[in-house]
């Protein structure tokens, strides 16, 4: 069965009716976890905006999940949905091989396309997906939220400020424990894009590129397996070299229950210590250390995804750029190509952008 509906059929025109004076209608490519925790709320929260469909490879599960989303349909084939829902965008939280198919087709179909990251297994299928997109004319943008977090805002203004003067080096730690729930794919199957690179070091790379606006150059790495899975790395720390000179230090895991997380920068005149702040949720702290002393530093607390969708929708109307765009999705799936081949090859390597 490919398509189901959820509600009665009564009530189906009425919905049917509202949804299209909506200025925004959502389709979700996967039932995820992410986006029932996080992104339907954000979506959500766009009083103009609506969810029609979602698509899932398990029509029962897909069901399941619309009716306790309150999602009018359900489908289980992609070509089915893009072209009988009435949906102008779509939200891509499937394992990561699946990508770059699920939205070059929802591209081909003229609509938006907000992907979580990877974007892709390889640079050459996400740039496939990015110019599709530009020839296209439809807005392609990739689901790194941590830059849209009030904490990371407060840090880059403080960088961008010159607080703590020429950035010299950073690091930012990014071991967690995965919960059980998580687990699966993410630590036994790489032929999905399984371990901690794809799914850690990429958002690390992400927002280490905002902070400092600009590009690493080259990687050494060193990666583990722990036995929590079979396959796949399960940890891995990194350097980064960047045009500046500045260096990076970065670790991620899946093995640590008790690390907690954070990000420093030390510049010539200050450093900036967060903790606790390489999450989905607003929380953590924030302290400069200058020559004047310690100073706490406060910051917004808004929704992340809030915030990203918000940037989103105003980029699909024409209005500026999303927080995190295809490109971003292409250079931070870059770093963790390099950080994976450093640590395979026992090497340093260049990062290749593909000229991006």
């Amino acid at each position: 069965m490919e398509r189901s509906s959820i509600v009665p059929t009564t009530k189906i025109g009425t919905i049917q009716k509202i949804l299209r004076e909506t200025s925004m209608q959502w389709g979700l490519i996967g039932a995820s976890r992410i986006a029932a925790s996080y992104m339907i709320n954000a979506i959500r929260a766009d009083p103009a905006a609506s969810i029609t469909s979602v698509l899932s490879s398990d029509a029962e599960r897909g069901a399941d999940y619309a009716r306790t989303h309150a999602i009018p349909n359900s489908y289980t084939d992609l070509s089915t949905m893009l072209s009988e829902a009435e949906i102008d965008t779509v939200y891509i939280s499937t394992t990561n091989e699946k990508h770059r198919d699920q939205a070059l087709a929802s591209i081909a179909a003229g609509k938006h396309v907000l992907c979580e990251k990877p974007l892709a297994m390889s640079l050459s299928d996400a740039a496939d997906m990015v110019e599709a997109a530009k020839a296209k004319g439809v807005t392609f943008a990739t689901n790194h939220h941590l830059r849209n977090a009030g904490s990371h805002l407060a840090i880059r203004e403080l960088i961008a400020t010159g607080r703590i003067g020429d950035v010299l080096s950073a690091r930012v730690f990014h071991a967690v424990h995965l919960p059980e729930h998580l687990q699966g794919w993410r630590i036994n199957d790489a032929s999905a894009g399984g371990g901690v690179i794809p799914d850690i070091t990429v958002h690390d790379a992400d927002t280490i590129r905002f902070h400092l606006d600009e590009d690493p150059v080259s990687v050494v790495a060193k990666a583990g397996v722990s036995g929590l899975g079979e396959g796949v790395e399960d940890s891995v720390m990194s350097v980064w070299s960047m045009p500046s000179g500045a260096m990076v230090q970065s670790h991620e895991s899946f093995t640590h229950g008790f690390a907690g997380t954070g990000i420093e920068f030390h510049g010539a005149k200050g450093s900036i210590f967060a903790r606790n702040v390489m999450t989905q949720e607003p929380v953590g702290s924030i302290r400069l250390e200058t020559a004047r002393g310690s100073e706490e530093l406060s910051y917004s607390t808004h929704n992340l995804y809030e915030r990203s969708l918000g940037l989103f929708n105003k980029a699909v109307q024409g209005a500026g750029r999303p927080s995190a765009d295809g490109i971003d999705g292409i250079k931070s799936l870059a770093v963790a190509l390099a950080v994976r081949d450093a640590a395979h090859s026992g090497r340093e390597v260049q990062v290749n952008y593909e000229g991006y």
